[in-house]
């Protein structure tokens, strides 16, 4: 079954639309195109457990779960899609699916990519901010943020630098969540 095909899911079909358009937009702004780059997965943002529980409810019929973890102290369920989900022509099968923490999101729905850099962990960050314009290294209204989110049981390092205008983000990683994921699994 489609993603687009699935009841619980259809507040996320009427938002992905916005969400192309403010991400091209950003990235437009970022100086980069998506689609020269592997897109990993896209991550959706709620506010509220039911929410997170109905959509978790839906990408469970239209798809299986890859790995469900504890990190930074909120739950986060990974999905393969049977039929990956397509943004401007790149089939992306993963989504990741946050329970609502602390921090309120302005919006409801599809919020980021995640875009892999591959190579070194420790040289991510210069690597994906070289690839960011000018104007987009000096904007006042972009943030710039560099984490490195890790589960317990992981075992690669994942540092991430995202990359946001308040409304949608874009992060960079060194490793796909799928390397991630059978990192931490025994063999």
């Amino acid at each position: 079954m489609n993603w687009t095909d699935v009841p619980q899911l259809l507040d996320l079909k009427i938002d992905f639309p916005r969400f192309e358009a403010e991400l091209y937009a950003l990235t437009n702004r970022l100086g980069i195109l998506p689609e020269a780059f592997l897109i990993d997965h896209i991550a959706v943002r709620c506010h509220q457990n039911v929410t997170a529980q109905r959509w978790y409810q839906g990408f469970s019929q239209c798809g299986h779960l890859l790995h469900e973890a504890e990190i930074n102290g909120r739950r986060i369920a990974l999905f393969e899609l049977t039929t990956p989900l397509n943004l401007r022509g790149q089939a992306i099968p993963c989504i990741e699916l946050p329970w609502p923490g602390e921090r309120r999101y302005p919006h409801e729905g599809w919020e980021h990519v995640e875009i892999v850099l591959p190579g070194e962990a420790d040289t991510l960050f210069a690597r994906a901010l070289t690839l960011l314009s000018d104007e987009a290294l000096a904007s006042t209204s972009l943030r710039i943020k560099q984490s490195q989110p890790q589960a317990r049981a992981e075992t690669l390092a994942n540092p991430t630098l995202a990359v946001s205008d308040g409304r949608v983000t874009v992060k960079f990683h060194p490793y796909a969540l799928r390397d991630i994921v059978s990192a931490g699994r025994p063999e």
